[in-house]
């Protein structure tokens, strides 16, 4: 089994906590396309939900699909967001934001009574931080702010190769609220509840990819199906 079939087998799963009159957090990344499709297919059959995206891609994505939406002044409360991850442990903190969305799938994954992650089991790692870790940023004083992000991480033993995110024209990369993602290449994070609450505490900084405390419980696709991990 490929990656990309535990992805699917992992997404499929989900559809398994899905229920009709359901208002739907979708996520964005590969792994929540494949939700997203196998979603629509649902709703091509009758099944009737409500989708709020977290990215103008995964907007697109869904109403092609002819999956309903809305967004979160109009649909302030949703029962579950289903989203990817680009690491998770096995405490359910995850790293996010490699496909750039990093602060809208916070806003609505906490807008939700439950996240649920889906991943290929490549995304469980032990101790987090192989993955860069994507802060985003105000364009304004980007510099001054990309140091003190330096700064914080080395108090929490976090060092390594930090990078302003390009398109593929090597022009400044635009998050979809306008701001930049620096990349932060640490190897291991120690203290990821602490590094979290340290960065957000950066003038110039909007969130960064770390999510504490918010999943719920992740399904990871393994060569023989799938896992459950629940919250403890």
């Amino acid at each position: 089994m490929t990656a990309d079939d535990e992805k699917k087998a992992a997404a499929i799963r989900a559809l398994d906590y899905v229920k009709p009159g359901m208002k739907l957090g979708l996520g964005t990344g590969s792994t929540a396309e494949h939700f997203v499709r196998a979603l629509g297919e649902k709703v091509a059959q009758g099944l009737e939900v409500v989708g709020v995206p977290t990215s103008e891609r995964t907007g697109k994505l869904a109403a092609s699909l002819g999956i309903a939406l809305s967004n979160l002044d109009d649909t302030p409360h949703l029962d579950i967001t289903v989203d990817g991850a680009d690491e998770l442990d096995r405490q359910l903190r995850l790293i996010k934001g490699g496909g750039g969305a990093l602060l809208r799938e916070k806003i609505v994954a906490t807008a939700s009574d439950q996240m649920i992650v889906i991943a290929d089991a490549s995304k469980l790692v032990e101790t987090l931080g192989a993955f860069p870790l994507p802060v985003e940023v105000i364009p304004f004083g980007a510099t001054v702010t990309a140091r003190k992000i330096a700064e914080v991480a080395s108090a929490f033993g976090c060092t390594g190769k930090m990078s302003r995110r390009a398109d593929e024209y090597g022009e400044p990369f635009f998050t979809d609220s306008e701001n930049f993602i620096y990349d932060c290449t640490f190897g291991e994070i120690p203290d990821p509840d602490g590094l979290a609450a340290a960065l957000n505490l950066i003038p110039g900084v909007v969130d960064n990819g770390l999510f504490i405390g918010i999943a719920a419980l992740a399904i990871v696709g393994t060569p023989s199906g799938t896992d459950i991990i629940e919250k403890t």
